[in-house]
């Protein structure tokens, strides 16, 4: 019955507030502890484990402050060893939360039982069964409930039956949740995954069958995700993936990958990753720039091949190389393309064109190979550099005009201008007049033989650059000679918007010299 998925929901039950703190070189105070827990309910998580109460005075009072202020619909869990003393302190600690749960545990396995808690295993059962009774007590009279988690499940294949046989006689006292975890990641996660199963076929319909999972290999997601299609309902995981060692199992993952396997996700995605620039804030635990879905680098493209498939999908739901729309997880714009050695024209275009300054894919692709030879000797471009190199070949353009001097000299109803430019190595001046700088400019250049005809013209102010440079203006033209049916694309970028206007023309002037149409 549990291994249905289209009517079961999975439950989130968070563990930062214990196992992600629990792993920080400073622990979070209360008040810290209340931050979080604040954006775990904005969230949407169902179930919160605040800590371990019997840990310290501290926590013991970070548990009872976060249960006072817990909302009805969220179930507030607290954890304890197997031992009347930790089990009598959660529940003094979760005492006014709405909700209310005792998490206990013990070792289970082979490995741990005879060389850490060094006792065999019918006494291991017993001390299993005795705490869950006692936690029983406690809750049964407030509506609460019981978990138990067999630590290091993990590690149990080779004496399943007697964990199985344990987890049906703590059910039998009052558990009705089993937590399965995989304390240390080992082997593979379709291993873990077989013994979740089994264990969902062994137990009551009504027992809740969780996973806890540890990335001491990478893997805690895929096991995670597996384990919810095994049967395993509750989810237990961690804000960015703190915890012990490599980690927990990471809600985000989690959460994205059961969305695009058609599950419904009872969770505010679009809360991710602002909760995760938060929570690394407070950690002091910086986000890996490759780690899925937060990091920086999680939806950069700069492959050439990756670049084209991004571009031609960037405005679908699904992209071409990415995992899920990053508007889902509150990341809009997350998707970017930097440019490299390995990048082509695409990127340029999609760069430029992202900064607001427009660009052709002709442009880009004329472009292309100066920055990758600028990025051979460098490494990735940073875009301010991108920016001034285009500016610099707008400047630059190949032709016998190069522009000096451009000042006006007399304004009203008419303008007037002086132009002063090399043609051919001869330096002219010319003096034009006209109802501003284009048609002033255009004008004077027929003293000396040269007739255009402007088709089209627009400027744009372009956004200032990260180094606060001064706001510069683009102006972008088509010009042809009388009698021509095709014009040529020409711009100008500068920060008077006159002198943008005339070096537009002048670039024109050099693409018609040369023949570029």
């Amino acid at each position: 019955m549990k291994e249905q998925t289209s009517d079961r929901k999975p439950f989130f039950y968070d563990i930062t507030l214990r196992d992600g703190n629990q792993a920080l070189p400073k622990p979070w105070n209360t008040q810290e502890k209340k931050i979080v827990f604040q954006r775990l309910l904005e969230l949407g998580v169902q179930g919160v484990e605040v800590g371990f109460s019997g840990a310290s005075d501290m926590d013991f009072e970070a548990c009872a402050a976060l249960s006072a202020i817990a909302p009805d619909n969220v179930v507030i869990s607290g954890l304890a060893r197997a031992v009347e003393r930790d089990i009598r302190k959660v529940a003094e600690a979760i005492a006014e939360a709405p909700q209310q749960r005792i998490h206990t545990f013990i070792a289970t396995s082979p490995f741990n039982m005879a060389n850490v808690l060094r006792k065999p295993p019918e006494d291991v059962a017993r001390i299993a069964v005795e705490a869950v009774t006692l936690a029983w007590e406690y809750m049964k009279p407030r509506g609460g409930e019981v978990q138990f988690s067999a630590e290091h499940f993990g590690d149990c294949a080779e004496n399943l039956s007697f964990v199985i046989d344990t987890f049906q006689k703590v059910v039998a006292a009052g558990a009705t949740v089993i937590n399965l975890p995989n304390t240390v990641e080992r082997t593979r996660p379709f291993a873990f995954v077989e013994m979740v199963r089994e264990v969902v076929r062994a137990l009551p319909d009504h027992v809740t069958v969780a996973v806890h999972c540890h990335n001491d290999l990478g893997m805690a997601t895929a096991t995670t995700v597996e384990s919810y299609f095994a049967g395993a309902t509750q989810l237990e995981v961690c804000l960015n993936g703190l915890g012990e060692r490599a980690g927990n199992t990471s809600l985000y993952e989690v959460a994205a990958a059961l969305h695009n396997c058609g599950v419904k996700v009872p969770l505010d995605m679009t809360k991710f990753y602002p909760t995760a620039i938060k929570v690394s804030e407070m950690a002091n635990v910086p986000i890996f720039e490759k780690a899925p879905l937060i990091g920086a680098d999680a939806m950069a493209h700069r492959s050439g091949i990756h670049q084209d498939g991004a571009t031609k999908t960037k405005d679908m739901s699904k992209g071409a190389y990415r995992p899920i729309d990053p508007v889902l997880i509150g990341r809009e714009g997350a998707e970017r393309w930097g440019f490299t050695s390995q990048s082509g024209k695409t990127a340029v275009y999609e760069i430029l064109t992202s900064a607001g300054w427009p660009v052709t894919i002709e442009e880009a692709t004329t472009l292309q190979p100066l920055l990758k030879s600028m990025s051979e000797e460098q490494g990735e471009l940073p875009v301010p550099v991108i920016l001034k190199t285009y500016e610099t070949y707008l400047e630059q353009a190949e032709g016998p005009f190069q522009l000096i001097e451009f000042e006006r000299i007399a304004s009203g109803v008419v303008e007037k201008f002086r132009i002063r430019f090399v043609k051919n190595g001869e330096e002219q001046e010319i003096i034009g007049v006209g109802d501003g700088p284009i048609d002033a400019c255009v004008n004077g250049l027929k003293e000396c033989g040269e007739t255009l005809e402007l088709t089209h013209y627009e400027q744009i102010a372009l956004d200032e650059d990260s180094e606060g440079a001064s706001a510069k203006a683009m102006t972008t033209i088509r010009i042809r000679r009388p009698g021509q049916t095709e014009s040529v694309l020409c711009r100008g970028v500068d920060t008077d918007t006159r002198r943008a206007n005339v070096k537009a023309i002048f670039n024109g002037l050099n693409k018609l010299s040369v023949g570029q149409c």
